[in-house]
């Protein structure tokens, strides 16, 4: 027996599917030298009782992009690695109750296609013939996806482990890990059976990765943003019709989602897998009564089936088959659960040289990708697909252990419906209160959660249809579209007043703090008196993000970026520091009130001494309703304005003055719809990963000259090159839906691109989207197709990404 290693590049804490592919891919990129920790056998966590399906289904870009990878992967894996598998692609069929979730489809459709996927929509004659046993009287329709199916989780794991161990890895089981502390640059793992010192450590524990988290506290480290869910599923006795038909047709049934009923069925042998995720689920672990164990490999909970008697019951009646005979078994496991439904796949929050790959719900679907994912973050520091909905930086400290609980129950009770885009998810809300919430509310406010804090989304009047039922819609119209409408028109016309709390602040301190953000920057930061723009590439001159720079001094240089990115920014500021510098966080200190229209001097000029004739990207201290302030004179709206940034006690004095002069309060729906017709960006929308600098349409903001900056050599050999995508604004010839992020971009039967934004402009009375382009189509006055939910409509590239007042008239003067 090899003797135990006491060195590695990387240490995986954890033996289920995700961490055996981490470890196969790390291995597959050329790290051979790295050892997978598992406590007890591999799969012995939530992989063992996993239900194994493998859809590639999802309204997440990225997350469509892991699992397409996994299905890929896996139709090939037991060839590769020499290792039998039983892996049926049998497809699948998601029924739609109402034209709604066939919208949905649609787009899921477009999605897909743009990914090289086959997805169908078909009609309710079309969904008889590929499933015959189901019951169709009130359905509109189906989604069949080809490469949906199923696989044996613990065979998937040792195929992966398999793989990994043959290109020279190692895995340890039944080899507790204990504990960690950092020696220098090196992690030590500390086990059963000895210390391991490496580079990097990934926490792949799965349902017991917040125990691991739980070590690297001492090291910059937070409590993990999850919970533990009690899932079933059931298994019933064989059905003798079931088998005949698989006998005559040769191959399985396609797996069904009922998914407004919220539960799958699959053909299991000659029987059903019924496994339904119920409205009121129950947590495990939560309080002291219901204790993690410190092992629970290979266990279960008690049945308890009388949670899902109303699913069991739908289910025989859309499939009458299913009821023609009994249960033959009960699968109740632990399933983690994120606030959000998403797992953790990256950098590890505070800590240097940590990564997290972990709590997966549906982690057998996304383990292939995952693996990939998270090689791709420990060799490379980045990762192909910009996969910031994975990335667990985007939960800060307002997820806690209550908003964690919250959110997981309403995540996995909801987890099939669809999120309408003005949709309000009630669940762990409240968490960051600015000290305006009360008069936002006063006025009407309907709210919104950014990383936490709670925005006013847009201002309801009495008598305003504000029921959740209300919201169940893809479409413009709606109770909120005259309101938004209203306010968009006050600042076009007027002085509109909107509170922006929760912007992240951040400031570089010590000697040298300007020569290095500038560093990092391939933008050129502005003066002492004057803000700009900053733009921050990777080695591959993608965008990593955007940040407003307001240089104090040349040891201080104060940052201010969205609230989202707080810990994302933070990290990339923090890393490699110099001891002689700091990154001061000071976002829960400080509010924001943008002041901004035609009519916001007239306004601000009986309510403070500051100099408002100073120019357009100008900033100075001043005093406004006897509180000190820092002007900044832009504004997101893209007209006349001045973001006054205050203490927090200070702010509803201040919103007091400003709404007591006239300004009218608007929401982030009408902020959005006028920094669309300005071509403004959003943080991971219109910027991210997937694009670089150049394609974003941001060479104005580089700076060739500076000597060497990240992504510099990829952009200097892209400019000579040029782009092959940029990126364009357009007008659409819309009805009632407005283009939702990723909406394809059509243009002789070929797609050619993608939306990144789209709404519609109250100023400019036009549908608009934000998207890239194949390069050669973004000439002014070209026509193209933008599918929005299964329809295309007509669309015009714009001269300027800018279609409201392109040469910034209004805004300057």
């Amino acid at each position: 027996m090899a003797e135990f290693p006491t060195q590695a590049r990387v240490v995986i804490i954890g033996g289920g599917a995700v961490g055996a592919s981490a470890l196969y891919h790390l291995a597959k990129a050329g790290w051979t030298d790295c050892v997978l920790l598992e406590k007890n056998e591999l799969t012995a966590g939530s992989t063992w009782h996993a239900a194994g399906n493998v859809p590639t289904f999802s309204t997440s870009w990225s997350v469509m992009n892991m699992q397409r990878y996994s299905t890929e992967l896996y139709r090939g894996l037991g060839a590769d690695v020499d290792y039998p598998m039983n892996y049926h692609v049998t497809g699948s069929v998601r029924l739609a109750h109402s034209e709604q979730r066939m919208q949905e489809f649609e787009r899921a459709r477009s999605m897909g296609r743009s990914q090289g996927m086959d997805l169908e929509i078909l009609s309710v004659d079309e969904l008889r013939a590929r499933y015959p046993f189901v019951e169709t009287h009130d359905l509109k329709g189906a989604l069949y996806d080809p490469n949906d199916g199923d696989i044996d989780p613990s065979q998937l794991t040792q195929a992966l482990a398999k793989g990994a161990r043959d290109m020279g890895a190692r895995i340890e089981r039944f080899c507790a890990a204990t504990g960690v502390r950092r020696e220098e640059e090196s992690w030590i793992v500390e086990t059963q059976k000895g210390e391991i010192r490496c580079e990097y450590v990934v926490n792949a524990a799965g349902y017991y990765a917040s125990r691991v988290a739980d070590w690297f506290k001492p090291f910059g480290g937070r409590d993990l943003p999850m919970m533990v869910m009690s899932h079933q599923y059931l298994l019933t006795e064989e059905i003798p019709e079931l088998a005949e038909w698989s006998r005559e047709t040769g191959h399985k049934l396609p797996l069904l989602r009922d998914v407004d009923s919220s539960y799958y069925l699959r053909q299991e042998k000659a029987g059903f897998n019924l496994g339904p995720y119920e409205r009121k689920g129950r947590a495990h672990w939560v309080d002291a009564a219901d204790p993690m164990p410190e092992d629970f490999s290979f266990q279960l909970y008690p049945d308890d089936l009388d949670r899902l008697e109303w699913y069991i019951e739908d289910a025989m009646a859309r499939v009458p088959l299913l009821g023609s005979v009994g249960v033959n078994k009960v699968i109740n496991g632990p399933i983690p659960y994120t606030p959000d439904g998403l797992p953790l796949i990256g950098p590890m929050p505070g800590v240097p040289n940590a990564f997290e790959a972990c709590v997966f719900t549906f982690g057998i679907a996304q383990a292939g990708g995952a693996g990939k994912v998270l090689a791709e973050w420990v060799t490379q520091g980045r990762t192909e697909w910009d996969m910031w909905s994975c990335d667990p930086r985007r939960f800060t400290a307002y997820a806690d252990r209550d908003h964690c609980i919250a959110k997981g129950l309403e995540v996995y009770g909801f987890e099939y419906d669809m999120h309408f885009p003005r949709r309000d998810w009630p669940a762990g809300r409240g968490k960051r209160l600015s000290t305006l919430h009360s008069r936002l509310k006063d006025a009407g406010a309907v709210f919104g959660s950014y990383n936490g804090w709670e925005r006013a989304e847009w201002f309801a009047k009495p008598g305003d249809d504000l029921r959740d039922e209300s919201t169940h819609t893809w479409n413009r119209p709606g109770p909120w579209e005259q309101r938004i409408r209203e306010e968009c028109e006050a600042v076009r016309d007027g002085c509109g007043v909107i509170a922006i709390s929760g912007f992240t602040r951040l400031s570089v301190e010590g000697p040298g703090a300007r020569d290095y953000v500038d560093g990092l920057t391939a933008s050129r930061l502005p003066h002492p008196g004057r803000v700009g723009l900053a733009y921050f590439a990777d080695d591959r001159g993608r965008v990593v993000t955007e940040m407003s720079v307001i240089p104090h001094s040349d040891e201080q240089i104060w940052l201010i970026t969205a609230a989202v990115a707080q810990w994302h920014d933070k990290e990339l500021l923090e890393r490699g520091t110099p001891g002689t510098l700091s990154v001061q966080d000071r976002s829960d200190k400080y509010d924001c009130l943008l002041v901004t229209g035609p009519k916001s001097r007239e306004i601000l000029s009986g309510l403070t001494d500051a100099d408002l004739s100073l120019p357009w990207l100008s900033y100075q201290e001043a005093e406004v309703a006897g509180h000190r302030v820092v002007f900044l004179r832009v504004s997101f709206a893209g007209e006349l304005g001045w973001e006054i940034h205050c203490a927090n006690e200070a702010a509803p004095a201040i919103w007091d003055a400003v709404t007591g002069a006239g300004a009218i309060p608007f929401g982030m729906c009408a902020l959005g719809s006028l920094r669309i017709e300005k071509g403004y960006r959003a943080w991971k929308g219109d910027l991210s990963t997937d694009y670089t600098l150049l394609e974003a349409g941001l060479e104005r903001f580089i700076d060739f000259a500076k000597p060497d900056f990240p992504g510099k050599a990829a952009l200097s050999a892209e400019r000579e090159a040029g782009a092959k995508r940029r990126f364009v604004a357009l007008k659409v010839e819309a009805g009632e839906a407005d283009a939702p992020y990723m909406s394809m971009l059509w243009h002789e039967d070929e797609i050619v691109g993608e939306t990144t934004s789209g709404g519609w402009g109250y100023r400019v009375g036009s549908s608009l989207a934000l998207g890239m382009i194949r390069a050669d189509l973004a000439a002014p006055g070209t026509e193209i197709d933008v599918e929005i939910y299964g329809q295309k409509y007509r669309a015009i590239v714009q001269p300027h990404t800018a279609v409201w007042d392109a040469d910034n008239s209004r805004i300057r003067a």
